[in-house]
């Protein structure tokens, strides 16, 4: 069963959940000390600043108190328990201005105005007047210099927690991402490594580009999941979490007001991804496109030049890339329409609702609903409510994209892979036996009722057209596929029973282009495997004849060679492919016409080589070239999947049959005797015609299946051991 996204993502990141617990606890630190800071305002201005309204008693204590006029007064919520208490003063701001009241006052709330010594206060029809005197600056610093220790120890708090946001917030950001990284790194092994282990058939479909662009672009798209998304959703929800948590603490009904935001910000992400969704999963479709475009042009580049189709490539990549442009487009539409002003409205709601419902109590003349530090506090704590909340609503358009990324990615690795098996099996002898095996690529047999034996050391050639079923035969063997019926043994075992990388590992495979690794020479033959040596690498390289042909590089077998070796000439990739088929020692070895591109001159010195690599194992031979099989021991001839001759080359040329007829069109001479030509003209003209219309195109299903087959064998990295690979685990 194939868990969610979601999940899947939660438990990799299960794999660093150190560092990202570690960053959720440097996250709350962070959040805790910046909400600090609101209830220091506050207490700033409710018990100190705004404080020095509060009533004033006469006292004849001299601690914290103050000097007015000769007489010490002291603050009434200064006062020790049990402490005498006498005439009560007050300070009360008019204006700008500050008053002294040497006396009590029964109000205090409402409109203020002092005139010739009188303050009065206006609340409703009511008015109040009493005696009162301006206070000069010096005055009133006299009343303040009391508060200066506690204002200055808050604001020495003030910057402790400042301080430690600042750390906690590099906490995060370190352990954050350095997790993220180390998930990544974890996803792109375990999907690289999954890749290794996707039956070859799998790759005929998806281009290459496709398969980089999941491994690199939509794997980096996750990590800013991690990163972007996790950094600001987890702080986003871990501060909202902080700020109602204040709000609360600050006034229960400005929290209970607050609360209307998280659903309406709940419906609009959950909308926004609808539409989002859509859009991205175009978006990172049509850049694995474009990506596989890129990697074909290039691949084939020189086709591309010779046959002047720059104009037909060019007209594809444009219209691909306008689709994805039309597409970013509206992604950019979307996010511009929907983050900083989903934001704003509801920024401007929540102040709206507050200030109609608080603000005619607070500052109005019907009492107090709540003081000003406290209004102030909310009004701030309020404005970093909205501050992760546009983080996280900026982060949606990421957030979408990662998600469906991530779908790329779990869908590539939800693909069947072939199960790896460690270890090795001795190197077998060599016995291989087709028994009764028929088999379909798709529905049509390509392969029909096939039986014969390989004795350790014989050399078996397969011939016939294209799309007769040679390929298929090697494709069974190296167990790129399973037939549906009959049984193939080595050894007398079947190799059903034999883990693939064992049963590989003791083949060696020689294409007709061989593919050849960015690195030298002598690398392409070790293949970077440390059981083979400098000194066997070198050995190879002679025992194939590879020195006389690489003789002339500057350095050697040390000699660079780039991507697919295309410095280097034909028989030299051929060469090299030889030898390092001979350093892997393969109990079975495949050459795929191996010499079909090669010119007159260096086929002698390859066909030398061929005698020194055949020695000692059993080789199939997939030929085309009849005059390079004449040696083999034993030779079948296929038709349409069927073995219709077999034997060695004088043997079937006696029988005067299909190997009769091709090598007679090959060679360009015919029969002599009458009897002979009038019984092989008509079908030779048969097979020519058939020869022909196969080259046209002209292909049957099955033969398309059958050409399918042998792209799986051919097709450059498709491969457990790669093209030309001798050895190795898959």
């Amino acid at each position: 069963m194939k868990l969610n996204i979601g999940k899947r993502l939660f438990q990799y990141a299960l794999t660093s959940k150190a560092g990202f617990i570690a960053a959720l606890i440097a996250l709350a630190i962070g959040v805790a000390a910046e909400l600090a800071g609101p209830f220091i305002a506050k207490t700033m201005i409710d018990d100190h600043m705004l404080a020095i309204e509060k009533p004033f008693y006469e006292t004849t204590s001299v601690d914290g108190t103050v000097i007015y006029a000769g007489t010490h007064f002291k603050r009434e919520d200064r006062f020790e328990a049990g402490e005498p208490k006498g005439r009560e003063a007050r300070i009360l701001q008019v204006g700008k201005s500050f008053v002294f009241i040497d006396g009590s006052v029964q109000v205090a709330d409402g409109n203020r105005s002092f005139t010739n010594g009188t303050l009065t206060v206006t609340r409703g029809s009511d008015t109040f007047r009493y005696d009162a005197k301006a206070l000069t600056a010096d005055e009133l610093y006299s009343f303040y210099k009391p508060e200066m220790p506690g204002i200055f120890q808050l604001i020495g708090w003030y910057c402790f927690f400042l301080v430690i946001s600042i750390f906690a917030e590099f906490g995060k950001t370190y352990w954050l991402q350095s997790s993220a990284n180390k998930v990544i790194q974890k996803l792109r092994l375990d999907l690289y490594a999954h890749i290794q282990r996707l039956p070859v058939y799998f790759f005929d479909n998806l281009p290459a580009g496709k398969v980089v662009s999941r491994v690199t672009n939509d794997t980096e798209a996750v990590k800013d999941l991690f990163v972007a998304v996790l950094s600001n959703f987890t702080s986003g929800i871990v501060t909202m979490a902080g700020v109602y948590v204040a709000l609360f603490l600050l006034d229960f009904r400005l929290g209970l007001i607050s609360l209307f935001i998280v659903p309406l910000l709940i419906l609009w992400i959950v909308l926004y991804r609808k539409v989002a969704t859509r859009f991205n999963t175009i978006i990172r479709s049509r850049l694995s496109e474009i990506n596989a475009i890129i990697n074909e042009s290039i691949q084939g580049m020189s086709i591309i030049r010779v046959f002047r189709h720059q104009k037909q490539t060019q007209h594809e990549f444009e219209e691909l890339n306008d689709d994805y442009m039309k597409h970013q487009n509206k992604m950019l539409n979307l996010n511009a329409f929907t983050s900083h002003n989903l934001v704003n409205v509801l920024r401007n709601l929540a102040f709206a609702v507050v200030l109609w419902y608080f603000g005619a109590e607070a500052l109005g003349t019907t009492g107090s609903a709540v003081s000003l530090g406290v209004l102030y506090a909310f009004v701030d704590v309020l404005g970093r409510l909205f501050q992760p909340m546009t983080g996280m609503v900026n982060q949606l358009a990421v957030l979408d994209t990662s998600i469906v990324s991530s779908g790329r990615v779990f869908e590539l690795m939800d693909e069947t892979g072939e199960q790896v098996t460690d270890g090795t099996m001795p190197r077998y002898k060599g016995l291989v036996e087709f028994d009764d095996v028929t088999f379909a690529y798709k529905k049509d047999d390509v392969l029909k009722h096939i039986s014969f034996t390989a004795h350790p050391g014989q050399t078996v050639a397969l011939v016939g057209h294209t799309g007769s079923g040679k390929s298929s035969i090697i494709n069974l063997l190296f167990r790129f596929y399973d037939p549906q019926k009959g049984t193939i043994t080595i050894d007398g075992t079947s190799v059903k029973d034999i883990p693939k990388q064992w049963l590989r590992h003791h083949m060696g495979i020689v294409l007709q282009d061989p593919y050849l690794f960015t690195g030298t020479v002598a690398s392409n033959v070790s293949l970077g495997d440390s059981r083979i040596t400098r000194e066997q690498v070198n050995k190879a390289l002679c025992d194939v004849g590879a020195d006389k042909l690489l003789a002339h590089l500057p350095q050697g077998f040390d000699e660079p060679v780039i991507e697919k070796g295309s410095t280097l000439s034909a028989g030299q990739r051929q060469l090299i492919s030889f030898a390092r088929a001979l350093a892997f020692d393969p109990a079975i070895l495949i050459l795929d016409e191996a010499t079909a591109n090669i010119d007159t001159e260096t086929e002698a010195l390859i066909q030398s080589a061929l005698e020194v690599l055949k020695k000692g194992r059993t080789t199939f031979i997939i030929a085309h070239r009849l005059s390079t099989i004449r040696s083999a021991d034993q030779i079948l001839v296929l038709h349409r999947g069927e073995i219709v001759e077999r034997g060695n080359h004088d043997e079937l040329m006696a029988q005067g049959g299909r190997y009769f007829q091709m090598y007679q069109l090959q060679s360009g001479t015919t029969a002599t005797g009458t009897n002979a030509f009038s019984t092989a003209s008509s079908e030779q003209e048969a097979l020519l015609a058939e020869q022909t219309a196969v080259a046209a195109g002209a292909a049957t299903s099955g033969k398309a299946d059958t050409r399918a087959g042998t792209r799986s064998l051919q097709k450059p990295g498709s491969g457990q051991n790669g093209p030309g690979l001798a050895g190795g685990s898959a």
